[in-house]
């Protein structure tokens, strides 16, 4: 399951259960039951459209600067990564100065995010059409 889809069940689930304590009427309980599921699954398919659009942006973002004019633009990203990674790399080896463990922590979150948004925004090129086109044919 995606973390998206464990949220939403974990939003409904409190629901559910006080259906199945306060509404004694056994087809009661079943419509309100269906009702509820029914918003769990438009709340999860909103927040997947939300997901999709916020990809789709990030994507645009970096493909605008990959398609820049200037060497600078098109580059700054992979140079700032390769720039902590190489600020690791010397750290491991024991070529620099001990920074302290809040710094090295710090770095290792930039680094986390910067590829990671540069690897999703990459993919997202490729997926987020595909995805988009397969929700427009759901609804």
């Amino acid at each position: 399951m995606s973390a998206i889809t464990d949220i939403v069940k974990g939003l409904f689930e409190p629901a559910r259960a006080l259906i199945s304590e306060a509404i004694t009427d056994k087809d009661k309980a079943l419509e309100v039951a269906a009702t509820l599921k029914l918003a769990e699954i438009e709340t999860e398919r909103k927040l997947l459209d939300y997901e999709t659009q916020l990809t789709t942006v990030r994507a645009g973002v970096i493909e605008t600067e990959a398609k820049g004019e200037s060497w600078l633009q098109r580059n700054w990203r992979p140079l700032t990564m390769l720039t902590f990674v190489g600020l690791v790399v010397a750290r491991w080896t024991g070529l620099t100065v001990d920074v302290g463990e809040p710094i090295e922590i710090q770095l290792m979150e930039l680094i986390k995010i910067g590829l990671g948004g540069y690897v999703v925004g990459r993919s997202a090129e490729k997926i987020v059409p595909q995805v988009a086109a397969i929700l427009k044919g759901n609804k």
